[in-house]
């Protein structure tokens, strides 16, 4: 169904934003898992390869993008034996105008087997993740804080550490999601749950850079905010990627005080996850 997508496609086989991509930050403004979506899709049909494993993905939004039509513009910036790099451009078209309104990269790196020896990784007694028992078809998204699980944001409004389990929009109608792209559409969330306080969300994320060990398995992908650092109307979030396993990536992003435009979601009802 189309509400339940972040595009369509035209004729001309651009993407035509719906009201699912649709932000909060503004009255024309798309959101920006939205973006990320669009990028992942592209930048991964263009250069997957079998036996590949697309391990980073780095956006930079540096412009808001709007309710226009989109396309992505992919290229090879190194083809190795071990390393692919391809580079995205996310282009928006008013009339005749071509606009960029983002651009990034993506690494693939082959597959193959660890090297001898142990590593230190967090022990399991450590994890504070744990995801919530729904089932994976569920479209409600989680939102976990101190007291538990929730479907509320207004909630979950409060200056507490924030985590995320939650099932990615599909990029178009009637099309399944790959592990990648799942986990860079939820990814993006890693400046919701970094930045999220008692006000609101009062910082929006100009970047986003997605690590991935492995892909995610299962329909649902957790974030759980690691540290929030902000000064000056600067903040810098990390987060955990999780699938129901365990631990798969990280996400970080950098981000810019916009106070003016503060979203309260005790305010602003949620019309669905991708809000912000």
């Amino acid at each position: 169904m189309v509400d339940s997508a972040f595009f369509t496609r035209d004729n001309k086989g651009r993407f035509i934003p719906t009201p699912m991509a649709y932000s909060l930050w503004g009255p024309d403004a798309l959101n920006g898992p939205a973006v990320c979506a669009v990028a992942a899709y592209a930048v991964e049909t263009d250069h997957g390869r079998e036996g590949w494993r697309p391990a980073r993905f780095t956006i930079e939004l540096f412009k808001s993008a709007r309710r226009l039509p989109t396309t992505v513009r992919t290229y090879v910036q190194r083809s190795g034996g071990r390393i692919l790099v391809a580079g995205f451009d996310v282009l928006q078209h008013d009339d005749e105008t071509e606009i960029l309104v983002a651009k990034g990269v993506t690494v693939f790196l082959v597959e193959g087997v660890d090297p001898p020896g142990a590593r230190w990784s967090r022990p399991d007694g450590e994890r504070t993740f744990f995801p919530p028992d729904v089932p994976e078809d569920d479209d409600d998204p989680r939102f976990g804080g101190p007291d538990g699980w929730s479907t509320s944001m207004e909630g979950q409004q409060e200056a507490h550490r924030h985590r995320l389990w939650s099932k990615a929009l599909p990029l178009v109608p009637d099309a399944d999601l790959t592990p990648f792209q799942r986990a860079v559409i939820t990814a993006e969330s890693t400046s919701l749950m970094t930045n999220w306080g008692e006000g609101g969300i009062g910082f929006i994320n100009c970047d986003l850079t997605v690590a991935l060990a492995r892909l995610p398995e299962g329909l649902r992908v957790g974030v759980e905010a690691d540290t929030h650092l902000s000064a000056d109307g600067i903040a810098v979030g990390t987060a955990t990627l999780y699938d129901r396993r365990g631990a798969i990536g990280t996400g970080t992003v950098t981000a810019v005080e916009n106070a003016r435009a503060m979203i309260d979601f005790t305010r602003t009802p949620r019309t669905h996850l991708w809000s912000t």
